[in-house]
């Protein structure tokens, strides 16, 4: 059973001592990394870094970037060895309950790249709106994403189902 724990400084380098992803991946392995997501949220204001955990194992983090009272970004790294095993789903799931469990949180937005149909289809699948698209630096090249969302009402009707 996977749960999800806040970050504690120790998982850190275990998290930045994982594995590459697989090549099909490799674009992602940036979040990972010095200077990745985990160094960039842990230094902001209202941002949650949820570490996923099963069998005292971490599998993966989300986070969870409040923007303002009513919105929030949410993104998600799995561990490279745990790819295609349906944790992403589990995850996302838990951590979008966590933060719906704030009663002022309207709405939770991600941005996915393009290139990662697997992600955008993970996202669908848990009713995520297609918003609009977007181009984002990531080390300083032009990366082309999707911007996706769901509201509370939504979730509420994934959870039930």
């Amino acid at each position: 059973m996977i749960a999800l724990r806040p970050l504690r400084p120790q998982d850190i380098p275990v998290i930045k001592a994982w594995p590459p992803y697989p090549s099909e991946f490799s674009m992602l392995d940036y979040s990972l990394r010095d200077g990745g997501w985990l160094d960039e949220y842990s230094r902001e204001d209202g941002a949650d870094i949820l570490v996923a955990e099963t069998d005292n194992e971490i599998v993966g983090f989300s986070i969870l970037s409040r923007k303002n009272k009513k919105n929030t970004e949410f993104r998600i790294a799995l561990h490279p060895h745990r790819l295609g095993q349906g944790l992403g789903k589990t995850i996302a799931l838990l951590t979008l309950d966590y933060g719906f469990s704030d009663p002022v949180l309207a709405t939770i937005c991600l941005i996915v790249r393009k290139n990662n149909p697997r992600a955008e289809r993970l996202y669908e699948s848990l009713q995520f709106r297609h918003r609009g698209e977007c181009t984002e630096p990531v080390h300083g090249e032009p990366v082309q994403f999707r911007q996706m969302e769901i509201d509370r009402i939504t979730f509420e009707g994934v959870k039930r189902s």
